[in-house]
C-alpha cells in the first residue's frame, strides 16, 4: 500500500502531493514500483496534528482520486481513502475509492461504518489509544502508555471494533485490522507488536502494518530524519510480513518490494526463480 498524502503537514511527506497532477504522477510511480493499493489521505494523523473538517478533506482528496482514475497506470488500481469521516469516505467512494482506512477504528464518526456497509467496500480498522491531537511520538512520552499486555490489549480492542463494524452491516470478509504502530505506543511496545504479530494474524482477519519511517524506528537506530529511515522501514516490514502481515503501508514502495522479493526467495529455498 503506497502512501499518498494530500496534506501540508504529514510527519514525513507533508506538502509533497498537494497538486492533484503531482499526486497522480506519484501514485503512478508507486504502482510501477509495485504498489497494489494507493492510500489517499487529506488529514495528517501525526502526533499533535489538528483535525481537518470534512469539506477541506474532500477538496484535497477527491481531485486526486479523479486524477488517479483518469491515469492509465492507476485506472484499475485499488484506492484507499484514509479518513475517519463518513462524508469524506462517501465522497471518495463516489470518486472511485474501493477501501476505507480509518485510524479511529470507526469510533470518531460511527456513520462511516454505515457508508462502508451500504457501498459494499472494505475497511481497515486501526487501534489507537488516543486521538492524534493529544498523542506523542513514540520516543517522547513523559509517561508511557499503560497496557496490561500491549499485544493482548490491542488484539482484544481490534476484535471489539470488528464486531461493531459487523453489527453495522459490514461483511466480515471486508474487514481488515491494523495494530496502529506509533499510535499510543512506546518504542518498546511497537517492537513487541511486530515481534508477536502472529498472535493478531491468528484471529483470521487480514492485518495491515504501517511502520514506514516512524519515530520508533529512528529511536532504535538514531536516524532522526523520517525520510532517511528507508532501511529501518524495509526491515520492520519484512519482519511483519514474516509473521503474517497481509499488507504493508509504506512511503518507499520499490525498496519494500525488493526486500520482500529477497525474503520470499530465501523462504522458498535453493533453486527458486522469479516467474
Amino acid at each position: 500500500m503506497g502512501i499518498l498524502n494530500a496534506t501540508p503537514d504529514s510527519f514525513s511527506d507533508g506538502g509533497e502531493h498537494l497538486d492533484p497532477a503531482d499526486a497522480a504522477d506519484a501514485g503512478a510511480a508507486m504502482v510501477v514500483a509495485g504498489a497494489t493499493v494507493l492510500d489517499v489521505g487529506g488529514e495528517s494523523t501525526r502526533p499533535g496534528a489538528a483535525s481537518v473538517d470534512a469539506d477541506a478533506q474532500i477538496a484535497r482528496v477527491v481531485p486526486v482520486i479523479d486524477r488517479l482514475r483518469a491515469t492509465a497506470e492507476t485506472a484499475e488500481t485499488v484506492i484507499s481513502i484514509d479518513t475517519t469521516r463518513a462524508a469524506v469516505a462517501a465522497a471518495a467512494i463516489e470518486a472511485g475509492a474501493d477501501l476505507v482506512n480509518d485510524v479511529s477504528g470507526g469510533i470518531d464518526d460511527p456513520g462511516i461504518l454505515e457508508v462502508v456497509a451500504e457501498r459494499g467496500v472494505g475497511i481497515v480498522l486501526m487501534h489507537r489509544l488516543r486521538p492524534p491531537a493529544t498523542d506523542s511520538y513514540s520516543d517522547r512520552y513523559q509517561q508511557a502508555p499503560e497496557y496490561e499486555d500491549v499485544v493482548d490489549d490491542v488484539r482484544s480492542r481490534l476484535e471489539t471494533l470488528a464486531a461493531r463494524a459487523e453489527a453495522a452491516g459490514v461483511a466480515a470478509a471486508r474487514i481488515a485490522v491494523d495494530p496502529g504502530l506509533g499510535f499510543g505506543k512506546t518504542v518498546e511496545q511497537n517492537l513487541e507488536l511486530i515481534l508477536r504479530l502472529d498472535q493478531l494474524v491468528a484471529d483470521g482477519r487480514p492485518v495491515l502494518v504501517g511502520a514506514s519511517r516512524k519515530s520508533f524506528l529512528g529511536a532504535v537506530t538514531g536516524v532522526t530524519t523520517p525520510a532517511s529511515r528507508t532501511i529501518e522501514s524495509v526491515v520492520s516490514g519484512i519482519e511483519a510480513w514474516r509473521r503474517g502481515a497481509a499488507m504493508l503501508r509504506v512511503h518507499d514502495v520499490e525498496p519494500h518490494r525488493r526486500g520482500l522479493e529477497i525474503a520470499a526467495g530465501v523462504g522458498m529455498g535453493v533453486g527458486w526463480r522469479p516467474d
